[in-house]
């Protein structure tokens, strides 16, 4: 096992927590209520999964949401492609829209996105939804997709990024980098992030080869290392781009979310189901 003995549990096996799915994507735990959501795209659901229950259907329609997280009131946010837009679902359970536009122009279809701990969202706005089957039959608006930051007051939408096809995205623990994967090209991006929370000096951190769709999703443990969705599995970087190793999966993954009390539980959705694995490493609390 060698550098992967202090990250994957001894013993741990990938196991299947709910399948029969369409296109499952954008898992997020949910400390509060101890349960994870996920969702299906095609599906146009959001699924939630409580290990004592189940599995239960949590917003339908929902948009056709891709990723999920939540922002620092725990409330759920919300990656719509269908509506193109970043939502929140607030206590009453309406949808508020976060960001639709640019410039007066609709997004592309939002991707994922992430909570910087000033209440900064940060999004990505790839045109994958752009079609029947994972959002709308309609066309860009914009030029560009881009990576984009609302201001805590949501007063401001800023892109920060345009020169990729953005599609996961996380912040290393301390918040000075921002990780994106550029699809398109089978590699990660990383970004120093400013004061303000601008991004700047955008290089490659690392490539992941052997798909067409991926690298997808990506997490980081609360030492640095960075774990993204891949050919093969979860692929484990260290915070200098080496892999370190990668967790068999048996379908080709899209997203991954830390979870349970310790946050020490991989969950990850991939394609027609969602599976889970016991880490020794443990996530940072969404």
């Amino acid at each position: 096992m060698g550098a992967m003995s202090n990250i994957v549990a001894k013993d741990a096996r990938v196991e299947v927590i709910g399948s029969g799915f369409f296109f499952t994507e954008g898992p997020v735990w949910d400390a509060a209520q101890g349960c994870l959501y996920f969702s299906d795209i095609p599906a146009n659901a959001i699924h939630q999964w409580q290990p004592d229950s189940g599995l239960a259907v949590f917003r339908t329609p929902s948009g056709k949401s891709n990723g999920l997280t939540r922002d620092r009131e725990g409330r759920l946010l919300v990656c719509e492609h269908a509506g193109r837009r970043v939502s929140r679902i607030d206590s009453d359970g309406n949808a508020k829209t976060l960001a639709s536009h640019y410039k007066g122009r609709r997004l592309n279809s939002p991707n994922d996105l992430v909570v910087k701990s000033d209440g900064s969202i940060y999004f990505t706005d790839p045109p994958y939804g752009l079609n029947p089957t994972f959002g709308v039959a309609e066309s860009p608006e914009l030029d560009f997709a881009g990576v984009y930051r609302v201001a805590p007051d949501g007063s401001e939408i800023a892109v920060l990024a345009d020169n990729c096809t953005p599609n996961g995205l996380a912040f290393s623990p301390d918040e000075k980098r921002l990780y994106v994967a550029d699809t398109e090209q089978n590699h990660l991006l990383v970004y120093d992030v400013g004061p303000d929370g601008g991004l700047f000096g955008g290089r490659v951190f690392a490539s992941i080869p052997g798909s067409s769709l991926a690298p997808d999703g990506i997490k980081v443990d609360r030492e640095g290392r960075v774990f993204v969705t891949g050919a093969g599995g979860v692929w484990i970087l260290d915070p200098g781009g080496d892999c370190l190793g990668i967790i068999p999966v048996p379908e080709l993954p899209a997203n991954l979310a830390w979870g349970d009390a310790d946050w020490s539980t991989l969950y990850i959705t991939a394609r027609t189901s969602v599976y889970r694995i016991r880490m020794e490493t443990a996530g940072l609390p969404v």
